[in-house]
């Protein structure tokens, strides 16, 4: 497959969520994972011991993790309120996928700059964050293998 992607959380409050992200992150073949505002530490939920295969960046606020992202890589928020849904959603080639905090989600200066994807679901309630990433880097997976995510020349 053409292109890379990373993922990560901002402000996560609970490190186990990191750690099973971190997990899925490796088995669909993310480039990298970070956080925003909390430095991880070793989680029993990452059983397949991830930090071997997939380099984990810890930024202390925003800005730091926004003047790192790739060069020509598109942000894309992930968040319940989001403008685009995923299924209809087109990744980029070349991707960082952002997830809200599991009680606060993203603040609206990052969301209004951005790309901004909503996993619908039946009801109101939002999904854990670790959770919320895997199905987003499932629907990458599945599109890039259809052919589906964007190819740029």
């Amino acid at each position: 497959m053409r292109g890379y992607f990373g993922i990560g959380i901002y402000a996560p409050k609970n490190g186990v969520n990191i750690g099973t992200l971190w997990r899925s992150a490796y088995i669909y073949g993310a480039a990298f994972i970070f956080t925003i505002g909390r430095r991880y530490q070793k989680q029993a939920s990452d059983t397949v011991y991830s930090i071997r295969h997939v380099p984990l960046f810890n930024y202390l606020v925003y800005e730091d993790f926004y003047k790192n992202i790739p060069y020509d890589c598109r942000l894309v928020c992930i968040e319940n309120l989001g403008d685009k849904l995923l299924p209809n959603f087109q990744h980029p080639e070349r991707a960082v996928y952002l997830l809200g905090a599991e009680d606060s989600g993203l603040p609206k200066a990052i969301l209004d700059k951005n790309i901004t994807v909503n996993i619908p679901s039946m009801k109101e309630f939002s999904l854990n964050v670790a959770t919320a990433g895997s199905i987003v880097m499932y629907d990458r997976f599945i599109k890039a293998a259809n052919h589906e995510v964007a190819h740029d020349l």
